[in-house]
């Protein structure tokens, strides 16, 4: 079957009083009906106009002047004239994207509350021109609207669609202003963006003050506040994470080279915060790094990730085998096949030092042959929780102390996301839905959930435990749901036909009309495929991904 995107464009004028604004937008299609999988790719370019870029259910990356970065649902990319652009989409389903590039010309002066303005602020506000909207569902809504009618054959309605634009871009640039009003923290980025780019260098606390444009005692309490930890700690711990990835890339440089490479300049001080930020010598950790380590099913890979531990080899169908391949710059990861005999072959052939594995996932013949093949750190998932499995791993790869360490870093950061928070956000009765096929789960303390319900202490509707116990298989009856009282809703959508299939029919439901998160606009979606695994490594990720989510909401 030969997939494509097809590109549908629509060029025409909406006037007011001041502005001209013309746009195109594309969809993602399949060329087979029933299979909802497509890509869709910028080459690299200048623009010649403004382009946003849309992302309703998929993945990819964009690059804008050469800075990378990863696209994530429900937000909004955006780009000027004359900026260099590459991108490419995979979609999941139809409306997967909306792309629109317009230009904007005007008949008088141009003041700061002018679009041309606005939308030169968003591309310079936002990070790499990222932002997320208050409510990714109405914004999709919009989008879907100006695609239809600026399709339709009737004039007046195609003029309806100039005026959905319009109210795009106003939504977009209301959104804007109110992040700008909260974003005190604005030169605290920049001074972090100005210390990851200088590590190498000497730096001062005067010289990162300097970088967020405000006195040194000013600054640190600021940046304490925002990350929980002082200036200098942070470049000390983004320091060693440098000299990490160089002992595993190239394990030939002596300490000496490594530690004036990132920023030090005695060699006994490196060595002494290595330990303390690792949990490990830098003898230790080269010594470890020579270890061939192979994680045979997915929640290995975020527990060994947690541990700075690239497995071997791993499962080729992990989901997020492309984003951390991306992230840790290796191709020396082999992907295992699916199925025990493959699988097996594979690892004999590799040989490799430890296997971490699922007991729940593996026959007790896959467990006696991988006995065979090398030691067996055996995680169960009906025993403990992911800290657990992460100390296990720990204790038997004789790396205890880089738990307890990365734990305790964790720890810290909960508590910073969560002093972020609004205390409508804290205060909220939260529900999380993963849907996948025909089955809709309201996750649980056990799951990737346990994030919100335990670590950033965030509440849950009265009566919710009854459900949890009997969603494993997946509510069939959406009256369940009825009696909960929801004030905010996070749903991860699995991506295939049949969930999204799924997926609309519970936004077309009663119950789900009928709850406060509906009503709000207190529904957000995530990606599924990278923060569904109950791990160490995947938690991590999943703050990150709330501060993006709430960081600047009511």
């Amino acid at each position: 079957m030969q997939i494509k995107a097809t590109e549908q464009v629509n060029s025409y004028a909406a006037f007011d009083m001041f502005d001209q604004l013309h746009f195109k937008l594309i969809e993602l299609k399949t060329a087979d009906q029933g299979h909802s999988e497509a890509s869709w790719r910028l080459g690299t370019q200048f623009l010649d106009s403004y382009m946003l870029l849309f992302i309703v259910n998929g993945e990819g990356w964009l690059t804008v002047d050469g800075e990378f970065v990863e696209l994530r649902s429900g937000t909004i990319y955006a780009a000027m004239p004359g900026q260099l652009v590459e991108a490419e989409v995979r979609g999941k389903a139809e409306r997967s994207l909306y792309q629109m590039r317009f230009s904007i010309s005007y008949e008088r002066e141009i003041d700061e509350t002018s679009a041309q303005a606005m939308m030169k602020r968003i591309c310079n506000f936002t990070t790499k021109g990222e932002m997320r909207s208050d409510s990714p569902v109405t914004m999709s809504l919009i989008c879907r609207e100006i695609e239809e009618n600026a399709r339709h054959a009737n004039g007046l309605q195609r003029y309806y669609g100039q005026i959905r634009f319009q109210e795009l871009l106003y939504t977009m640039f209301s959104d804007m202003l109110q992040l700008e009003s909260n974003d005190a923290m604005r030169p605290i980025e920049q001074a972090r963006h100005y210390m990851e780019q200088h590590y190498m260098d000497k730096m001062t606390i005067q010289d990162m003050a300097d970088a967020a444009r405000m006195s040194a005692r000013h600054f640190m309490r600021l940046f304490k506040k925002r990350y929980g930890c002082s200036a200098v700690d942070y470049l000390t711990i983004y320091r060693i994470k440098q000299a990490q990835i160089m002992m595993r890339n190239d394990q030939n440089f002596r300490l000496k080279e490594i530690a004036a490479c990132v920023g030090f300049q005695d060699e006994m001080y490196f060595r002494r915060k290595f330990k303390q930020i690792s949990g490990l010598p830098p003898a230790a950790f080269i010594r470890n790094s020579k270890q061939r380590i192979a994680a045979v099913h997915s929640q290995g890979i975020g527990i060994l990730l947690a541990l700075d531990i690239i497995p071997c080899a791993s499962e080729a169908n992990h989901p997020w085998t492309s984003y951390y391949r991306r992230k840790y710059e290796t191709d020396k990861v082999t992907p295992l096949v699916d199925g025990e005999e493959g699988c097996l072959e594979q690892l004999n052939t590799i040989r490799p030092d430890y296997i971490v594995a699922v007991r729940e996932e593996m026959s007790a013949s896959m467990m006696h042959r991988l006995n065979s093949l090398a030691p067996v750190c055996v995680i169960s998932q009906s025993e403990g929780d992911w800290r657990d499995h992460l100390r296990t791993a720990a204790q038997f790869l004789n790396r205890p102390a880089a738990a307890e360490v990365w734990l305790q870093r964790y720890e810290q950061k909960a508590a910073v996301v969560r002093s972020q928070l609004s205390e409508q956000v804290r205060t909220d009765k939260l529900i999380i839905l993963s849907v996948k096929d025909s089955k809709i789960q309201v996750m649980g303390p056990r799951t990737i959930a346990s994030v919100f319900y335990t670590d950033l202490q965030l509440n849950a509707p009265e009566g919710i435990e009854n459900i949890w116990q009997q969603s494993h298989a997946g509510i069939h009856d959406l009256s369940d749901l009825a009696h909960l009282s929801i004030d905010r809703a996070l749903i991860i959508v699995n991506a295939d036909d049949e969930s999204s299939q799924k997926w609309a029919e519970l936004q077309q439901s009663e119950v789900w009309k009928a709850s406060k998160a509906v009503q709000t606009g207190g529904v957000d979606m995530l990606i599924p495929s990278v923060l569904l695994d109950y791990t160490a490594f995947t938690h991590e990720l999943m703050l990150d991904e709330v501060l993006k989510l709430w960081q600047h909401r009511p």
